[in-house]
């Protein structure tokens, strides 16, 4: 019981970090506040300042519900398997979520996204994180590469996972160094480049090792 809590307090903690800025900032916004900056940092679209709520609730919040209820719906209740490994990765998306709720809040107050690249950096930080992880994900259906050959298949689980986790891993360092030195549209398009081939090269492995396997 005190072992649980000790796990759960320093994330409940960081869950309620955005809400805390939000409530010291509030009084400072006006009731029209920013919401979306195209790719060169301009607003682009304007609302109301309760909106802010809803983002403290579907960053953070709402991902360490997702991660509370999953090992509970799990059928086969494989992911529990991972242990420790989940907590940490649940540790680390709920923090990230919760920094770029903040990042958030705090460009809204500003009316300024100064750096445009800064999300194209924190994309390319939590890519390298999750690259990390991938190797120690036990096969299940709601977390990793659930293509239908990884999940027919454990040694093709495993296989196109530590595949994936290298070219995450690496994907996301090219992502953040590009953005760090690059112009912003540049910097979009091997966003996406990377993004897409991190994304489609783990799945086609999966389909080839299947077929292999089965021969």
């Amino acid at each position: 019981m005190k072992e649980n809590l000790r796990k759960k307090l320093p994330i409940i903690l960081i869950i309620l970090l955005p809400f805390f800025y939000l409530a010291y900032t509030w009084d400072d916004l006006p009731n029209q506040v920013p919401l979306h900056w195209n790719s060169q940092g301009e607003i682009d679209r304007w609302g109301d300042k309760s909106q802010l709520i809803l983002i403290c609730v579907l960053l953070p919040l709402l991902t360490y519900l997702i991660f509370f209820l999953v090992p509970i719906i799990d059928p086969k209740k494989k992911i529990s398997k991972m242990g420790n490994k989940l907590h940490s990765l649940k540790f680390v998306l709920t923090l990230f979520m919760t920094v770029l709720a903040m990042l958030i809040v705090f460009a809204v107050k500003n009316h300024s996204f100064s750096n445009p690249n800064l999300m194209y950096i924190s994309m390319g930080v939590l890519f390298t994180i999750l690259g990390n992880f991938f190797k120690t994900i036990k096969s299940n259906y709601f977390i990793g590469i659930r293509t239908p050959w990884t999940l027919e298949n454990e040694i093709v689980w495993k296989e196109t996972h530590i595949l994936g986790g290298k070219l995450w891993f690496v994907g996301g360092l090219v992502i953040v160094i590009s953005s760090l030195f690059i112009n912003t549209d540049i910097s979009r398009v091997i966003f996406l480049t990377v993004t897409g081939i991190i994304t489609i090269i783990p799945i086609v492995f999966s389909y080839i090792r299947f077929k292999n396997i089965n021969k």
